[in-house]
């Protein structure tokens, strides 16, 4: 399978600079290039006219290379969209925006990604982006390392991402049915519920949540973020930054003859994740970020729960949170990553296993041994330097 790559743009000329910088020193094998590989830059109206000349005079020798340049501003949800429905005339395709960076055998996993999955109705869509951060808890994440090159988020991707025709008609059908709603509730985060109209991946999550299919993800990431300024943020994020597949970066000749990838199906896989970042494959609702026992307002008992919540199943929930329930039993923080505490039953202390059923009067957990958990090397004079900074970007204090 050969994907064509799609590129997003709008106001972002050094954005696209280094993508395109990336993109011209990824590898592509012989196949690859025999094969011809359909170069597209989506350009959005309105942006700087920088954008259209630095498409104009990237040199692609893999394909054809279009551009697309919008008569009309179409904001960044219906951009997406329209960019998506190419799979329609090429039949799989890579779309990237313009604030990320590639890795140099990003295509060759992609392309492998889409063959694996292409007959598997439960998949969504591939990502080339692997988490490191829990955007909700803003807190470290890690999946859990079963042995393959994959695992499964029930997240949609928009830092790197790949569909198969399949795959994107799926959710753009199920999109148009529901534009405009509102998507709160049933499983959804509340974070994702009140991002503005103009994000299409709050509709793509849901979509992956309403019919029950996963994004397959790497291990290891093929593209990181940048978060440069732009539509849904006002300056440069470093948060989202994240360490890249080289793969046989000093040995060229390993690439082309082709690195094999062991993915696993959805059936096989030990690493399989809901949108809370949060593992499906345990015995119990796992809540051990805490959010998901704050969406669904369970500190203040089960009588709040708005209509249409997700009651977690089996009415026993394992959380990090100070909940009004009866403890069963409690969890260590010590193994890493933090649900490899609750699948090997690691006793101690900082995760509970609480009885919905049952009230209970609320003992209090200890925050910061949680948050030493994620952060050990904190002291108290890194952060008062951490806190200082914080206070003198937000109010543009001169140091």
């Amino acid at each position: 399978m050969n994907p064509a790559i799609v590129i997003v743009a709008f106001d972002r000329p050094h954005s696209l600079s280094r993508l395109l910088h990336s993109l011209k020193h990824a590898y592509f094998s012989e196949k690859d290039s025999d094969a011809n590989i359909p170069l597209v830059i989506s350009i959005d109206q309105g942006g700087d006219k920088t954008v259209f000349d630095i498409a104009q005079s990237f040199e692609w020798k893999y394909g054809e290379k279009r551009i697309i340049n919008h008569g009309q501003r179409m904001g960044l949800k219906n951009h997406i969209l329209s960019c998506g429905e190419l799979v329609n005339e090429f039949g799989s395709i890579i779309m990237l925006e313009d604030d990320l960076f590639l890795s140099p055998t990003f295509y060759d996993f992609a392309a492998k990604a889409l063959e694996f999955t292409s007959k598997d109705p439960r998949i969504g869509g591939i990502s080339l982006y692997a988490h490191k951060f829990n955007v909700f808890a803003r807190l470290p994440f890690e999946p859990i390392d079963d042995g393959y090159d994959n695992w499964y988020f029930q997240f949609a991707s928009s830092w790197g991402q790949a569909w198969t025709a399949n795959q994107w008609n799926g959710f753009a059908e199920w999109q148009n049915e529901h534009d405009g709603e509102d998507l709160s509730g049933n499983g959804l985060p509340n974070d994702i519920a009140a991002w503005k109209e103009s994000s299409w991946l709050k509709y793509a999550i849901k979509y992956l949540i309403e019919t029950d299919k996963y994004f397959l993800y790497p291990r290891i990431s093929y593209t990181t973020n940048f978060a440069d300024a732009g539509t849904h943020s006002a300056r440069a994020l470093s948060e989202l930054q994240i360490p890249l597949s080289h793969g046989a970066f000093n040995h060229p000749e390993r690439i082309n003859s082709g690195r094999p990838l062991y993915f696993s199906s959805l059936d096989d896989s030990g690493s399989v994740y809901d949108a809370y970042f949060e593992n499906s494959l345990l015995p119990y609702e796992m809540d051990l970020y805490g959010i998901k026992s704050r969406d669904l307002l369970l500190a203040q008992g089960l009588e709040t729960l708005k209509p249409g919540s997700k009651l977690p199943h089996g009415s026993k929930l394992v959380s990090s949170a100070s909940l009004p329930f009866e403890i069963v039993r409690e969890y260590g923080l010590s193994l890493k990553p933090i649900d490899q505490n609750v699948a090997f039953k690691l006793r101690g202390q900082g995760l509970r296993l609480y009885d919905l059923n049952r009230k209970a009067p609320i003992k209090r957990t200890k925050e910061g041994a949680f948050y030493s958990f994620f952060y050990p090397g904190l002291n108290q004079s890194k952060i008062s330097a951490i806190v200082k900074d914080k206070i003198s970007d937000k109010f543009n204090i001169l140091k």
